[in-house]
């Protein structure tokens, strides 16, 4: 009686083992899933409402006002800016249906990338300036020199939804100060511009 209740503790004790081992995975391969890169165009789009600036390089942010990921992105913008200190125009595109009220793209996201100092915050009506640049996921970040050039592309976290140090901001932050860089694009880790992210949201973003 007594092995064979040890050994039904031995298979639960497996399975419960092989399940959180399961949802680790599951929750490493979410973190390290980075998102859709459309074409970008190399010089800057002429069709395009925003204006590129003539005297710095120009900073674009696409992202989503309702997908918790890029709050990380917006914290990773506002510690980039800090660091090239006044040598880059930057602004950030918040995806917004048409249809909808003014307020639905007037998240915390939306008051938070307000905050950075010397960040512009704008409405992309159905997601048209983005398309113009290929973003398709949400923290797509695009730099432009003055002539209109493309110096780079992608995401300025290391996986999705966590900020600290990683290889895009790195990048960005040495092309504005002139430096010579290896790398010019980089995954970008959040929602897709159209959707929600497929997990609960818990309010993260308002």
């Amino acid at each position: 009686m007594f092995t064979r209740v040890f050994n039904v503790r031995i298979v639960l004790v497996t399975l419960w083992l092989l399940a959180v081992g399961a949802g680790f995975a599951l929750i490493l391969n979410y973190q390290n899933a980075h998102g859709a890169i459309g074409s970008t165009p190399d010089h800057w789009p002429a069709k395009t409402q925003i204006s590129l600036d003539p005297e710095r390089d120009t900073l674009v942010m696409f992202a989503h006002p309702q997908c918790p990921c890029t709050r990380a992105s917006v914290e990773e913008l506002n510690r980039l800016l800090a660091q090239v200190k006044g040598r880059v125009t930057a602004q950030v595109w918040f995806f917004k249906p048409g249809q909808l009220s003014a307020d639905w793209s007037k998240t915390g996201l939306w008051r938070s990338a307000e905050a950075i100092p010397g960040v512009t915050v704008h409405d992309d009506i159905d997601g048209l300036q983005a398309a113009l640049f290929g973003a398709e996921t949400s923290g797509s970040v695009f730099l432009y020199d003055i002539r209109g050039r493309l110096l780079f592309k992608g995401g300025i976290t290391g996986s999705r939804g966590h900020a600290g140090d990683n290889p895009g901001e790195a990048s960005i932050v040495s092309l504005c100060a002139g430096q010579p860089v290896d790398l010019f694009q980089t995954p970008v880790y959040g929602c897709s511009l159209l959707n929600l992210c497929p997990i609960p949201t818990n309010g993260a973003a308002k």
